[in-house]
């Protein structure tokens, strides 16, 4: 009984680990050299937060002396060293050594009935900040900063002094300065988790998980799983899968081979594998739309007198309706299959063709239904962040669905078909797919300098990043404007301290 179960077990376990692993649609790896331009933005960002620090007021007594020091104001930063690198198995680490802060704050000081004020320039040497950054997908699918921690100390700290007592303030300078380092390095990391797990996160969310890419379908960019940290690499596997609209929770298995990425040598690759085109094919196909009809002015003359000629026994029989326009369906009878291999891309579709004739007023008389195959090159690039996608004609063939005999007599519409297709459906087709679909990147950063390379069952995109927007722009964008109070306060200002009350 155990033997059977152990059996069992072992042949079930490579279709459990197939099913546990769900292949990306897409997969994207940024590598050493994009998270260096990322740390670039990323210490301006840093510098900003830091700028903007708020300390609390220190008050303290020593004997008869009474000080206050307030208006705690950040003025200059200099980070000497800094460090973004990767840490497996899910973490980015940002370490900054030997910086220095410079702060002016403002002084007084009651020594029995003297009174002091005025203001203290201070710098802070030796700042390190050592944070590290937890990423992981959340409940949507998005990539989230899910955690930080964070370590912060200052060495020293120097204060100057000027004024009427400054002989006073040097003598209390070890309480000042002291407090002060304290009161600093208690804000500094709070600072940078607010601006990691807030304002870096906001940002975060203008990455596209499931949005709509036009009226017919959307896509889902949701992650399958976390993130995949390695010492030089950030991987992240994406769903990649387009669905009708109209029946957005609709699945299309993923049978397609996965992507693999193998290059560091950019900032960024993407890879994309025959299921995201075939999903995007289906989609449309669901929708309904990869069909089109041509009636009366819109066949082509020339086209229109063969097909006559071709049916004119068909077509004179049905006197009095020789005269009547021509009407031309092209259906697509299944949803097209996209071919990726290191030669090129390409795409097979399957359809049909009905010929009829429409008289006025009376039931439409079809004269032929022939069956279509053909074969479109597809050359994909990268603009921007819109992926987009290019076809052309490369084969053709018809064939009825009757005879073949049929068959035979419809080879001299073969070549007419085929410019019909590549002079009037084509350029729609192209027009519809000129759009592109946009990468799951945040906003602010795009592509440049991309290279298309096609594999077996995949293809990637190596390319360089660049920030069009600052992540302060981004996180201002959107900002949550702060709503005013429907009823102000009637409770009035707290006055402001006396010294003589110190």
């Amino acid at each position: 009984m155990a033997a059977g179960s152990c059996r069992l077990l072992l042949f079930l376990l490579p279709w459990l680990v197939t099913a546990s692993h769900s292949p990306p649609g897409c997969k994207i790896r940024i590598t050493s050299k994009g998270l260096d331009l990322v740390k670039e933005e990323g210490l301006r960002f840093v510098e900003q937060e830091l700028q903007n620090i708020t300390v609390s007021d220190l008050h303290g007594k020593e004997g008869q002396f009474h000080y206050n020091i307030t208006q705690v104001k950040v003025m200059d930063l200099q980070l000497a060293f800094s460090d973004l690198h990767f840490q497996p198995q899910q973490h980015l680490v940002f370490n900054i050594k030997n910086a220095s802060i410079s702060l002016r704050f403002r002084r007084q000081l009651l020594y029995w009935f003297f009174y002091d004020i005025g203001s203290i320039n201070a710098s802070a040497d030796g700042v390190h900040i050592h944070t590290v950054l937890q990423l992981a997908k959340d409940e949507a699918g998005r990539l989230k900063i899910s955690n930080i921690t964070c370590n912060a100390s200052i060495a020293r700290m120097h204060a100057g002094f000027s004024g009427t007592l400054r002989k006073v303030y040097e003598f209390l300078s070890t309480f000042i300065v002291t407090g002060m380092r304290f009161l600093l390095s208690q804000q500094i990391c709070p600072s940078l988790e607010h601006a990691s797990l807030v304002l870096l996160n906001s940002v975060l969310d203008t990455v596209p998980v499931r949005n709509y890419v036009d009226e017919h379908i959307g896509i889902d960019y949701s992650l399958l799983r976390d993130p995949a940290v390695s010492t030089d690499t950030l991987d992240l596997d994406f769903k990649g899968m387009f669905f009708p609209r109209a029946r957005e929770n609709q699945e299309l298995e993923n049978h397609a081979v996965e992507p693999v990425i193998k290059e560091t040598e950019r900032m960024v690759y993407v890879a994309f594998s025959e299921y995201f085109f075939d999903s995007a094919m289906h989609a449309y196909f669901q929708a309904g739309v990869l069909a089109i009809e041509l009636q009366g002015e819109k066949v082509p003359k020339d086209l229109e007198v063969l097909l006559r000629a071709t049916f004119f026994g068909t077509i004179f029989m049905l006197s009095p309706a020789v005269d009547a326009p021509l009407r031309l369906v092209l259906q697509v009878s299944a949803p097209p299959r996209c071919i990726i291999k290191p030669s090129g891309t390409s795409v097979s579709v399957s359809a049909f063709l009905n010929i009829s004739l429409v008289p006025p007023g009376r039931p439409a008389v079809q004269l032929s239904s022939m069956a279509m195959e053909t074969k479109l090159s597809a050359k994909v690039f990268l603009q921007g962040k819109a992926l987009r996608v290019q076809l052309d004609l490369r084969r053709f063939r018809i064939y009825s669905k009757q005879s073949a005999l049929e068959s035979l007599a419809l080879f001299s519409l073969q070549a007419p078909l085929k410019t019909l297709l590549q002079l009037t459906i084509m350029p729609l087709i192209n027009e519809r797919t000129k759009k592109g679909v946009q990468i799951p990147l945040p906003e602010g950063m795009d592509f440049t300098k991309e290279v298309v390379t096609n594999h077996a069952g995949f293809l990637t995109v190596g390319a360089d990043l660049h920030f069009s927007k600052g992540l302060r722009e981004v996180i201002e964008k959107y900002r949550p404007v702060p709503t005013a109070p429907a009823y102000p306060s009637s409770q009035p200002a707290e006055p402001s301290v006396d010294p003589h009350q110190l």
